[in-house]
């Protein structure tokens, strides 16, 4: 039986470019859920204490709102990948409130890569990510350097 390797490795993240994330329709349910279980505060739980508050309306936790951004991240690319995690994030802003109803695109822009002196069959690649709502505008922005596996370390 033959190995099937990840579409995407280290080679592939050249620096400038961009990848696109799919969409996410985000539902009143799953806020609550996620609010109920990790960040119960009002705003994120009731309609009418989230009109009430800054936010407008019954808004997702910044928490939930990077973890939809995840899978969006997972399903783009990262899960055919050679993805090896990543030692931290340099940032993560939350600029708009998301709201139920509200449908999420991204992108992912290609700041930087090296291999790891240490380790040559390992690359870092530092990218920037932003995550938009129906209307264009950004309701999050992040920064780390991931690790993914060489294709074709050298030897």
């Amino acid at each position: 039986m033959s190995e099937v390797f990840p579409r995407y490795a280290y080679e592939d993240f050249t620096i400038g470019s961009e990848w696109p994330l799919g969409s996410k329709i985000v539902e009143a349910e799953e806020i609550i859920e996620f609010a109920s279980q990790f960040d119960p505060q009002p705003f994120h739980l009731d309609e009418a204490a989230g009109k009430a508050s800054i936010l407008g309306g019954l808004a997702a936790s910044g928490w939930h709102t990077v973890s939809m951004f995840m899978r969006m991240l997972c399903d783009a690319y990262l899960l055919d990948s050679t993805s090896q995690g990543a030692p931290g994030i340099d940032y993560v802003r939350w600029t708009q409130p998301v709201l139920a109803g509200d449908t999420l695109t991204g992108k992912t822009t290609i700041l930087d890569r090296r291999v790891s002196n240490s380790k040559p069959s390992l690359g870092f690649v530092k990218l920037h990510h932003s995550v938009f709502n129906q209307d264009g505008l950004a309701v999050c922005e992040l920064e780390h350097t991931a690790m993914f596996s060489l294709r074709e370390p050298a030897k």
